[in-house]
């Protein structure tokens, strides 16, 4: 019998990287983001903030990071049956709201990206497009 597990989580370097690439694309669709990245656990690996992103964009991003984390899905994608009991159950941790993805490269599930500042089908498309640039899988998030 094991004593132990090991989890593959994003690194920061990685995290880092996503953050970077995240606002760079925001930038290219003229939208003002805040990134979060969280390991599976939901633990924030690496975060930022466009100067002139709303200060809510700050804590929407992070539950979405955490969703995609957490469940392994794009947050908007989460089955219509929980839109509104997973935020209810979760004390609102976490979110349906769109703009999160979760972070697999190749079959390992490493973390979540979470986009906000845009409208939830502009963050989405941030969200997309940076796991492309990142060279993370996209296959199965889109709509």
């Amino acid at each position: 019998m094991s004593t132990h597990r090991q989890i593959a989580a994003i690194n920061y370097e990685t995290a880092a990287r996503a953050v970077a690439i995240a606002m760079e694309v925001g930038e290219s669709h003229g939208v003002k983001t805040v990134i979060a990245v969280a390991d599976p656990s939901m633990t924030l690996i690496a975060y930022g903030m466009t100067d002139g992103a709303t200060p809510h964009s700050a804590e929407t991003s992070r539950r979405k990071a955490a969703t995609s984390a957490s469940t392994r899905r794009r947050t908007g994608m989460i089955p219509e049956a929980l839109s509104i009991t997973l935020p209810l159950a979760t004390g609102s941790t976490l979110t349906t709201v769109d703009g999160g993805v979760p972070i697999f490269f190749d079959d390992v599930h490493v973390g979540g990206l979470g986009v906000a500042g845009g409208t939830p089908v502009q963050d989405a498309e941030i969200a997309l497009e940076t796991l492309q640039r990142l060279g993370a899988r996209t296959e199965g998030m889109l709509k």
